[in-house]
């Protein structure tokens, strides 16, 4: 019997000027109806890529299928006409992506694009619009009636991908692939989404093929696992088995870089002086309170992460902090002078010292600017930091320090993946050697190898030079390795905040037990029994 979907010695390659790219090599796995299989590894090893080439998403050129077949229903989709494969795509095998702002237009509504999937396929308008109430509803949009007029903009970013899910189930298509489809989303939200599309499977027995490199998320949803490295499968197998019998050393690196496991960081010496110190800040959009009464201090060479779901206020705390973002009241004191009353010159010569890597580096990193070029600016702004003689050795130097080469920096943003151009970006943030820096989200789209890489980094900079962070994160396993204190946020206000023995160990708010309930662990059997518990409890 055939298999819904699978590739047989799938090989592609990229043309480059540098030579020839073998970026998948020889993959098979396959995926049946109402399994969810999930594909494991870290950027650059073919994940991403091999789904692409299902999709026919692959630039020819540079890139080339060289050899292999990928089968649906027992049909190989590659001998298919460019109309057979307009016409699968989308109606029997739909994809979700990893940034959902990127992937839905900014000038449409998000109604009109929903609609616009069913109406290129000959769908009446008066239909298309019908189904798309439904399916917004569906996917738990709420009051979707006025929402189908709104714009990408207008979302969170956990409902801006429940909207690529509605997109992609407009035909109730047979096979899903959702390429790390919850990376930058809280743990609330994650545990919603992965809910929403488990929920979506039973009710159409679809098959759903997961891309990710977060083993909680294996754990949590996926039945089969495929692990990929440098383009080639190097271990398979029922994920139970994959995560307590690793027979691959690259499965078993993952495996071990694994936060959560670690000493809890024991908090610094009261006697430790503060280099910020945010009193009462206040932040508003008319009606709206963004941030209501926000107090807290961060002392030198300490790292606080602050924790909340999606519109609790953590990014914009942040942006608040750096004058990105005008605030209504408050002051935050840096080593004594108020940041948010700083003339230009003044705040010019700080904002060395005070550096942001932000969520979103596809955001964050001029396109039209090479790696070299991005890094460097920040000595260009501030020439009397380096010698130009030295920029390239020092660009070459931090690259790196994040697990990239000195080879990458003549190449553009768009040719590295999600987890590469956050490196890009922690880089850039590092180039000024400055005394705090703030972290948005700024591992969370990083495998866990490079991730637990990055936190070494940081943590043997702050032993260094006493850098102190500002760490805002979903990843609370994460936030349990690395900080010293925790800050929990929700509806604007700080609702918790503490040592990590504090949080983790003794929460005195609801909220705040809800969140680390809702974490995932990436052991599938401790998962499994976290699930049934949670059933138990809302039963």
């Amino acid at each position: 019997m055939n298999h819904l979907l699978e590739t047989k010695n799938l090989s592609v390659d990229f043309h480059t000027a540098g030579g020839t790219v073998h970026a998948v090599r020889n993959v098979n796995w396959h995926l049946d109806a109402g399994e969810t299989l999930a594909i494991l590894g870290e950027s650059g090893s073919g994940k991403s890529v091999s789904a692409s080439a299902i999709m026919n998403l692959i630039d020819t050129p540079p890139g080339e299928i060289v050899s292999g077949e990928i089968l649906y229903q027992g049909k190989d989709v590659l001998k298919m006409s460019t109309e057979q494969r307009r016409q699968l795509n989308g109606h029997k095998i739909a994809m979700i992506f990893q940034d959902p702002l990127s992937h839905l237009n900014p000038v449409y509504t998000v109604g009109f694009q929903i609609s616009e999937t069913m109406m290129a396929r000959g769908v009446s308008r008066a239909e298309a619009q019908e189904r798309t109430l439904q399916l917004m509803e569906r996917v738990g949009i709420i009051e979707p009636h006025i929402k189908i007029d709104a714009y990408p903009h207008q979302f969170s970013g956990g409902q801006r991908q429940r909207l690529m899910i509605a997109m992609a189930l407009a035909f109730e298509p047979d096979v899903l692939i959702a390429d790390e489809p919850t990376t930058a989303l809280d743990v609330t939200v994650q545990e919603q989404i992965l809910k929403l599309l488990k929920d979506l499977q039973q009710e159409t027995g679809m098959g759903i093929l997961l891309i990710t490199h977060d083993l909680g998320v294996v754990a949590e949803v996926a039945d089969r696992v495929v692990v990929m490295n440098s383009g080639e499968v190097v271990e398979t197998g029922l994920a139970n088995d994959v995560y307590r019998r690793p027979s691959h050393p690259y499965t078993q690196k993952l495996i071990s870089a694994i936060p959560g496991s670690g000493e809890l960081a024991q908090p610094l010496p009261d006697s430790t002086p503060n280099i910020l110190e945010v009193n009462q800040l206040c932040k508003s959009y008319g009606n709206f309170h963004a941030l209501q009464n926000a107090s807290f201090t961060i002392g030198e060479g300490e790292s606080v992460a602050i924790v909340g779901e999606s519109g609790s206020g953590k990014s914009t705390l942040a942006k608040c902090l750096l004058r990105l973002e005008d605030t209504s009241e408050g002051t935050a004191l840096y080593r004594g002078k108020d940041l948010l009353s700083l003339k230009d010159k003044e705040l010019l010569k700080i904002r060395r010292d005070i550096q942001m890597v932000f969520q979103d580096p596809t955001q964050s990193l001029n396109p039209r600017m090479s790696i070299f070029d991005l890094i460097s600016e920040a000595f260009v702004i501030h020439p009397d930091i380096l010698p130009k003689s030295q920029w390239k050795s020092r660009v070459a130097e931090l690259l790196e320090q994040v697990g990239l080469s000195a080879q990458h920096m003549s190449r553009y943003p768009h040719q590295f993946s999600g987890g590469q151009r956050q490196r890009i970006a922690i880089a850039r943030a590092l180039a000024l050697e400055p005394k705090l820096i703030v972290c948005d989200e700024a591992v969370s789209a990083l495998d866990v190898s490079i991730q637990a890489q990055v936190i070494n980094l940081l943590t043997d900079l702050q032993q260094k030079l006493g850098i102190s962070y500002l760490f805002i994160a979903h990843d609370l396993p994460l936030v349990r390795d690395f900080a010293h204190r925790v800050i929990v946020m929700r509806g604007g206000r700080i609702v918790e905040q503490g040592t990590v023995e504090q949080i983790f160990e003794h929460p005195q708010e609801s909220y705040t037990r809800n969140l680390l309930a809702a974490s995932l662990h990436p052991d599938p059997e401790v998962q499994q029994q976290r699930r049934q518990e949670r059933l138990l409890e809302t039963a």
